[in-house]
């Protein structure tokens, strides 16, 4: 049963029995609440405020204390209803409402009636789940939203910060070799060693697989995150021991200060993961400098330009002729991977083959170029009427050598297109034969018993063992444009070009030479006993249908020679 009010007399009893059955029919907590010269007092209260422990007499009501302004500002102002949220009580058992004042009589500018829901239980579950989304199963710790969250909050309070990102080295071998239940354990350890390098006010979290991340108040100076990064590797000198294995476990750490105009959290972390990425080249510590890491940065915005551009079918091939230098005649098209971005743009492929091949994805693109250069060459013979005579060069990074069944996916794209493998000149670069000289060697005899031709790109620029040359099942060396282009006016430079053609002879290679430019080079190189010629002498790279054009217009010729 509602109470009588116990502040205020002037209102008849018949009124207030009214009021009463009237709040009694709410099913949450709720008053009438009148203004009078002495202050706010209760006309009605219903069984559920009772319950609810917010006090049912006005001078003592707690709800009437920490609510009385707003209250009456509510009366004072025109508005008919206003809803807002509230908490009362201490940090362990403070509870929370959303409270609604609202007029019951438009005329009736003293009094107001509102009603409460508790929304303590919903909050401490949203709450909950929050902590479980923000928080590292295994080591307890927070995780990337949970660090974002903290960092956040440090930006917030306009507290100076840094963030270091903490990068272990080997873990993923380590992990493989011992097991998952043992990195496991081992990164538990790490972050209590690395917990205990930190001072109180320190925060650190787990934002990666083998990454840990660490938000600190700086006090005077920027050297101080330099002198937590040092107490951080010396934590982990000493070997951890795992069942019966004693681990060695160093790491890279990157640094990166809040107050250098970072105001978005995620580009804070993103400085600092590159810093990681400059402190595994050797210095082991590094802090991210904005004008030393602007080609990082870009590399990075590229990359993920790249990532969507293989994804969207953005790129296309560009495919420049390779001259017979003895007969003059067209031989062979090189496929090059060309990139015009969303905004019309031509993306330089110096840029961009490079950033591909250090992300890794010239895995994917490589396996795009041969899957299109198969249906073009398909393409050629079909519109001349059978095989157009002309072979198609595609480029194999060092990565896909590495990486990827190299000739699993040769094989495929012969099979699928009806073509027989001499069709297709596969371009390795010696870089693919130093970093891997075994698996190297496996891919070439599996990619030369499909039946292809294979040349080594840019020789002599490397620093491979020609011992190589003899072993590996080699057809063409490719003399690079840095020593083709000037030969004639470098003495140097024409004495290296002689002494690869004297070695790709003795040896029983072909040889072409990239960057043919002039009618004199073409002919001294013809002299020299060089194959092939390739360079804008001959074309820039061509659109598919330009380099169509160009087979029918040679055809043509020969056939009325």
């Amino acid at each position: 049963m509602a109470s009588a009010p116990t502040d205020v007399a002037t209102t008849h009893p018949a009124e207030l029995d009214l009021l009463a059955q009237d709040l009694e029919l709410i099913p949450i907590p709720a008053v009438q609440v009148v203004r009078s010269s002495s202050g706010f007092g209760f006309l009605g209260i219903n069984r559920a405020y009772r319950l609810a422990g917010l006090g049912v007499v006005a001078e003592r009501s707690a709800m009437l204390q920490a609510l009385g302004p707003r209250i009456d500002a509510f009366l004072r102002s025109q508005e008919l209803r206003s809803d807002f949220e509230w908490s009362i009580g201490e940090v362990i058992d403070c509870r929370y409402y959303r409270v609604t004042f609202a007029r019951t009589n438009a005329a009736v500018r003293d009094r107001c009636q509102i009603g409460l829901v508790d929304l303590t239980a919903q909050i401490h579950t949203e709450r909950s789940l929050r902590r479980e989304m923000t928080t590292d199963s295994l080591t307890g710790l927070p995780n990337r939203e949970g660090f974002s969250d903290l960092i956040e909050a440090a930006q917030a309070a306009d507290r100076r910060h840094a963030v270091l990102v903490i990068d272990l080295d080997r873990f993923g071998r380590l992990n493989a070799c011992l097991g998952g239940l043992a990195g496991d354990e081992l990164l538990i350890t790490v972050a209590r060693r690395i917990k205990g390098a930190l001072r109180a006010r320190d925060s650190l979290a787990r934002i990666g697989g083998d990454e840990f991340g660490v938000l600190m108040g700086i006090d005077a100076a920027r050297y101080e995150a330099e002198q937590l990064a040092d107490r951080i590797r010396r934590a982990l000198v000493a070997p951890f021991r795992l069942s019966d294995y004693e681990i060695g476990v160093d790491c890279a750490i990157g640094i990166a200060h809040g107050e250098d105009a970072v105001d978005d959290v995620e580009e804070l972390i993103r400085n600092a993961q590159f810093a990681v990425k400059a402190a595994k080249s050797g210095t082991q510590v590094e802090s991210y400098h904005t004008d030393a890491f602007t080609i990082a940065r870009d590399q990075f915005a590229m990359e993920t330009a790249l990532r969507r551009a293989i994804e969207q079918s953005q790129l296309r091939l560009a495919f420049q002729p390779i001259c017979d230098l003895a007969s003059g005649e067209i031989v062979a098209f090189e496929a090059l991977a060309r990139w015009r971005d969303l905004q019309g743009v031509d993306q330089d492929p110096s840029k961009f083959i490079p950033v591909a091949e250090e992300s890794g994805l010239i895995v994917p693109l490589g396996r795009w170029a041969m899957e299109e250069a198969a249906p073009t060459l398909v393409w050629l013979d079909e519109s001349c009427g059978g095989d157009c005579g002309m072979r198609m060069a595609v480029n194999l990074s060092a990565i896909q050598i590495q990486r990827d069944d190299i000739a699993a996916v040769v094989e495929g794209s012969l099979i699928r297109h009806g073509l027989k493998g001499e069709r297709f000149t596969l371009e390795l670069t010696e870089s693919a034969i130093v970093s891997d000289p075994d698996r190297t060697a496996r891919a070439m005899h599996a990619l030369r018993s499909l039946g292809t031709v294979l040349a080594m790109d840019d020789f002599g620029t490397g620093y491979s063992n020609l011992a190589y040359l003899q072993q590996l099942p080699i057809d063409i060396l490719k003399i690079d444009r840095s020593f083709v282009t000037e030969m004639l006016a470098d003495r140097d430079k024409i004495a290296i070009v002689r002494a690869i053609l004297s070695l790709a002879q003795a040896l029983g290679m072909k040889t072409t030479a990239e960057g043919v430019e002039t009618n004199e080079l073409a002919q001294t190189l013809a002299a020299l006993g060089c194959t092939y010629g390739q360079g804008y002498l001959y074309a820039r790279p061509l659109e598919a249908s330009d380099a169509l054009a160009l087979v029918r217009r040679l055809r043509a010729q020969r056939r009325s020679a």
